[in-house]
């Protein structure tokens, strides 16, 4: 996946959280603490969601794709952010007739979720190497 998601996208905006940052204005450096505690707390995220999915519990699966996708597009996530998008579309068309069968195949067998997985760790990786807005 490399910088951009699927070559369409770019893994990361920094112009976000430049934004943020201005926004802020003298409490500027809280946007340190609040990317540092979106790194740290994207692993809960995905976890919660592969449990939510595997377990068939839509109501949590929808939580937790919905805190994915707006707290990653704060922090300037957007490949992860679209991603999360399209997998809450998804879970937004599934009749509740089949949450207990095709939530899970969405946690094992699903190229979307394999690319959400990809995209978290990435998405980390970039922050890492460059944690300053």
């Amino acid at each position: 996946m490399g910088q951009t998601c699927g070559g369409r996208l770019p893994l990361v905006d920094r112009r976000v959280l430049r934004r943020l940052r201005d926004d802020l204005g003298i409490d500027a450096d809280y946007t340190d603490t609040f990317l540092s505690n979106y790194v740290h707390q994207l692993p809960v995220r995905i976890n919660r969601l592969h449990s939510a999915l595997c377990s068939a519990d839509s109501h949590a699966a929808m939580d937790a794709v919905l805190s994915l996708k707006t707290s990653s597009r704060m922090v300037g996530a957007v490949c992860l952010g679209s991603l999360a998008s399209e997998l809450e579309t998804q879970l937004r068309t599934i009749p509740e007739s089949e949450h207990s069968t095709e939530l899970p195949r969405l946690c094992e067998h699903d190229q979307l979720w394999d690319l959400i997985d990809q995209c978290s760790h990435e998405t980390v990786e970039q922050f890492m190497q460059e944690p300053a807005a």
